[in-house]
Parts: C-alpha cells; structure tokens; sequence
C-alpha cells in the first residue's frame, strides 16, 4: 500500500462511539456513559476500570457536543466578573476555564465594571446564548439579581463574594482580614489604618471584620479617620492612602483589602517621601503575582484561587446535592513591606 493510500485509510479510520465501548466491555451504554461522565465523582471498582481501560485502547474520545445536546445543554457556563483589567478577576476566570474543561465545560466570560445595570445586561446576553449555568463574582449585599434566579431557576453560583442564600464559593475573608491586622500587631503596632474597599462587597466587609477581631482582642482601638471605604482598584488606594499618610499623626501601618489597593497605597507613599517597609508597614490581600516583584516587596494574604474556582465549577454542576457555602482558608505571605515600628 502507498503512503497516499495509508493516510487515506487512517484519514477514514472509524469513530469510536459509547455503543462500541459497550459492547467490547459487555456492559450497557448508559453504565460506559456514567463510568465515563468527568462531571460525576469517579468510580474506582474493577468494572469502571476494565471500562476506562477498554475506551483508551479503543482511542474512544467524548463527543461533547452531542453529550450536551442529549441533556439538554450546551457545554458552556457564563461567567461574570466585574472587570478583565483587574489581576483578581482575570486570573479567577482562567482557573475557573481550566476547572470547567477538565470537567468538559467551555467557559465563556463577560464583564459589568461593577454596575447592577451592566449585570443585568450581561446576565441577560450569557442566557440568551444558552449557556447551563453562571459563575458571578458581582454580587453586592441586597443585590436583587441572585433573589430573581433562584426565582427564574437559573443555575448559578457566586464566587469571591456572597449574598449569604446562593450557592457561593468563597474564601473565609474574616480570617484573612484577621491574619494581615494580628501580623502587624505581633510586629508591635499599634496605630493601625485599614483602606476598606467597597461597602456592597461581602469579601471586603469581612475582611473588615478580621480586622476588627483582631484590633479588639489585642485591646487597640480603631481610629475612624484611618479607616476608610474605597473601591478595589489602584487608583482609589492612591487617592486614599494620600488621604490616610497626610494626617498628623498618621498610622504606623495600614492593611489594605486586596493588592491593588495596597499597589496605589505605594504610590502614595513615594510621593510623599514615606518609604514602605521603613516608615510605613502595609498588608495586601490575594497575593497576586505582581507584589512579589515590587522594590520592596509586599505582605499579602493569599486566598488560593484555583480552589475557590474549582469549587464553584463543582457546586454548578452538582446543583442540589452540594452544601450551599464552600470556603477556602487564606494564607499571610509576610515580606519586606512589614516590620517593626520605627522608635
């Protein structure tokens, strides 16, 4: 046979169907389909072996296409985040991809920059392009949108913030707040201010009740001019950390509730001649890849997306079977940007 008349053979090489697996294991197609389905726990007994055994050796490949037409769906899960500019969001967005694919889900992602308008809109367009269910990390406190799907019995899942009633995936932010404010302290702190992010945000709110927790035990007390709500992004530290650093007296330290906060605070800083690590000792919060790199790098909690991610993936596709609220446990990553405060 010619290499011409080879490649045509192997060009028209017979697709392996779950029929053929079936049969050359001797089970029943829907036994293949469950043993096969990446979407449901794994089955470890000799049979679901000889199984997965056999569909390797026979090259058998999952049609997910027709898999989703047969149940109704399309393969797809919508996800919504506030904004792709913000390293968070986009980097919860591609382990959320990289969750959903290994389960044989394709993730598609649209952005509202934190407006309820926006939301809606969003929401509205990932529906109407049929995808099985949303993953939104837009939710605000008293936010009516999760109330109306539930009512609608649209699947979905919040992840990084909650209303408290949705499906959520999180990470236990009050411990994280808690683990930056109790650093400080154990440093030797005790002037103390905190950017607060956002108010409608549940993950900026217990990140405010960490700190809290922990300025009350240690028996400090909160200075309400040092403590001020913001928006999460570089700029709004900025603008805040100049506010909070041009006191007299000003705080020795600041915890801010995620990095970007904590990256304008720097800012801040070097124009007003402070130097971070020295004069001032700052806390951030996720740990992104960025603040590692910083000339004076900085003291960040880490909250481990790829499992907030992968949980929230899970709680969308089990539904009903799975416990309403998933949490992770943050980690403080101390660095240069904390010491003791200077005498």
């Amino acid at each position: 046979m010619d290499r011409e008349s080879e490649s045509k053979d192997q060009g028209e090489k017979k697709l392996i169907t779950m029929r053929d697996v079936a049969q050359a294991a001797g089970v029943s197609v829907s036994t293949v389909s469950r043993i096969l389905d990446e979407r449901l726990p794994v089955s470890r007994s000799e049979s679901a072996e000889k199984v997965r055994q056999i569909a390797r050796e026979m090259g058998y490949r999952r049609d997910y296409v027709a898999s989703s037409l047969r149940r109704g769906g399309t393969g797809t899960l919508g996800v919504l985040v506030p904004r792709l500019t913000d390293a968070v969001t986009a980097m919860l967005f591609e382990e959320i991809a990289k969750a959903a694919a290994r389960r044989g889900y394709f993730a598609v992602v649209a952005t509202c920059g934190d407006s309820q308008q926006q939301e809606r809109i969003s929401v509205e367009s990932l529906l109407d392009r049929r995808v099985d269910g949303l993953i939104m990390s837009t939710c605000r406190l008293n936010d009516p949108l999760p109330q109306e799907l539930r009512e609608r019995d649209v699947p979905h899942v919040l992840v990084l913030r909650t209303d408290g009633i949705s499906l959520s995936s999180v990470g236990d932010d009050e411990l994280g707040g808690y683990l930056a404010t109790r650093h400080l302290i154990d440093l030797g702190h005790k002037d103390i201010g905190l950017i607060a992010g956002p108010d409608f945000a549940s993950n900026a709110i217990n990140r405010r009740k960490g700190f809290e927790r922990a300025m009350k035990e240690a028996g400090l007390n909160i200075k309400s001019a040092w403590c001020c709500s913001s928006d999460f992004n570089i700029q709004a530290g900025e603008e805040t950390g100049m506010k909070i650093l041009s006191m007299s007296p000003r705080p020795t330290a600041i915890f801010a509730v995620n990095d970007e906060i904590a990256i304008g605070v720097v800012a801040a800083a070097h124009h007003l001649g402070i130097t971070i690590g020295q004069d001032l000792s700052l806390v951030g919060y996720n740990d992104i890849p960025l603040v590692s790199r910083l000339p004076v790098s900085l003291t960040s909690v880490r909250s481990p997306l790829e499992h907030i991610a992968s949980n929230a993936v899970d709680m969308l596709i089990n539904g009903d079977d799975t416990p309403t609220l998933r949490t992770v446990i943050p980690t403080l990553i101390p660095r240069k940007s904390t010491c003791a405060p200077q005498k």
